[in-house]
């Protein structure tokens, strides 16, 4: 990247982390993260390791202790400060505002991870926020928008153009959101909600996809965030209400949250080697509740398979964070994917080294989520029912063409090959 392509900027060197405590609802600054090379380091903040109630960001990668903290070995940041980091999506309008026009084409490591966070909405997912100061909280805030407004502002930051200041605002939200699919976060009332887009690059209808498949694992029984269709502009937009929020008397309250990728101690360049097995691990010695986890996670395992979603990464599962505890978050982005043929594979090992996509597999995988085959069985064909029994009503409501309803069911929901090795008895 030639030097000239960078904003007019000193890229900042330090960054202060504020955070939301269990039941808070504003921040206390926990500490600094400062550049060492090509690594930021942490630091905890002197009065917050004195306060009665502190928690630690996340253990056992950011112990409660004073002293600089460095990232895991492969690792530039701390995975459970990175969480809270832009992806693709965030980093393309904060390349759009730096660059205008021409931050379309330009790679996201034009800027630094520094100024990422620092430049990302302060409602991001999880409890963390990040300050030019120690001292001062300023959250960078979006103002309220209409759904049409958003839509338009999506569309340009697609084509590369660059947005009014009222549109920089309304879209401020998305910045921190994770994914590289278009989007923003709004406000119902007492709800918050992550609206999503369709994209100009969609090749079928994402949203409505996203939408059934979200729809249909809440009716197989799976502990799902709430999602519902609306229109606007011409086009749909998927609702999906957050499950990080909650309002009180007193304001909103956050959850901590971090990524599998995070508990596997790994990176987006390392993101291929997670798997279930080893999820399924963590979760026996550190999640609560840990037997009805591990079901509820092979549940979400078979019905991806079902459902054809392969884009279940290790950044698709997270855990809320209490400060001693983990708990599985409800399940969220289970988004159906277009296959040119049958033959498919999970983002995330299942068993071994396998990760195809078939039931049989599944089935192998059983014993690692304290299942027996006839107990795993069951969750296969109960989830199969559940599709085959909810398909009508569910399209019913996504209104569905016929054209959408044969290429979802074809394609993606049951497709034949994730029943070849299994049992007949499991169609």
């Amino acid at each position: 990247m030639m030097t000239s392509d960078r904003p007019d900027r000193k890229a900042p060197e330090e960054a202060y982390v504020w955070i939301w405590l269990p039941g808070a609802t504003a921040p206390v600054v926990a500490g600094r993260i400062s550049r060492d090379g090509e690594r930021l380091i942490f630091n905890y903040g002197r009065s917050y390791l004195d306060s009665n109630d502190r928690i630690p960001i996340h253990e056992p990668e950011l112990p409660l202790r004073s002293g600089a903290i460095t990232p895991e070995i492969g690792l530039s940041m701390a995975g459970c400060l990175r969480d809270a980091s832009p992806d693709a999506w965030g980093r393309r309008i904060i390349l759009n505002r730096a660059f205008g026009r021409k931050g379309k084409d330009i790679d996201t490591t034009a800027l630094d991870e520094l100024t990422y966070l620092l430049e990302s909405g302060s409602d991001r997912i999880g409890a963390l926020d990040f300050q030019h100061s120690p001292s001062e909280y300023v959250p960078r805030t979006a103002q309220s928008a209409p759904l049409e407004e958003l839509l338009s502002a999506a569309g340009k930051i697609e084509k590369g153009e660059p947005l009014t200041p009222d549109l920089d605002q309304a879209l401020l939200h998305g910045t921190s959101l994770g994914g590289a699919r278009p989007k923003a976060m709004i406000q119902d009332g007492d709800t918050k909600l992550i609206a999503k887009f369709s994209s100009s690059t969609d090749t079928y209808n994402v949203v409505k996809a996203e939408y059934v498949a979200m729809r249909l694992a809440a009716r197989a029984g799976l502990d799902v965030a709430a999602v519902r269709l609306e229109h606007a502009a011409g086009k749909d937009v998927l609702l999906v209400e957050r499950f990080d929020r909650a309002k009180t008397v007193g304001g909103w309250t956050r959850k901590a949250m971090v990524s599998a990728l995070t508990l596997f101690g790994l990176d987006e360049m390392m993101a291929r080697y997670a798997s279930y097995e080893d999820l399924a691990e963590i979760i026996r010695h550190r999640f609560t509740s840990p037997k009805a986890t591990l079901h509820e996670l092979y549940g979400r395992l078979v019905f991806n398979v079902l459902c054809g979603n392969t884009d279940d990464h290790a950044r698709n599962h997270a855990g809320f964070w209490d400060g001693k505890h983990l708990t599985l978050t409800p399940a969220y982005d289970i988004c159906p994917q277009s296959r040119s043929g049958n033959v498919a594979s999970q983002a995330m090992l299942i068993v071994g080294e396998n990760r195809t996509s078939t039931l049989a597999t599944c089935l192998e995988a059983a014993p690692n989520f304290l299942l027996g085959q006839n107990a795993a069985k069951d969750i296969i064909a109960r989830q199969v029912a559940a599709i085959r029994h909810g398909c009508d009503h569910v399209c019913k409501e996504a209104a569905l063409t016929e054209v959408e309803r044969n290429l979802f069911a074809q394609r993606m929901f049951l497709n034949d090959f994730i029943f070849e090795g299994a049992a007949e008895s499991l169609r």
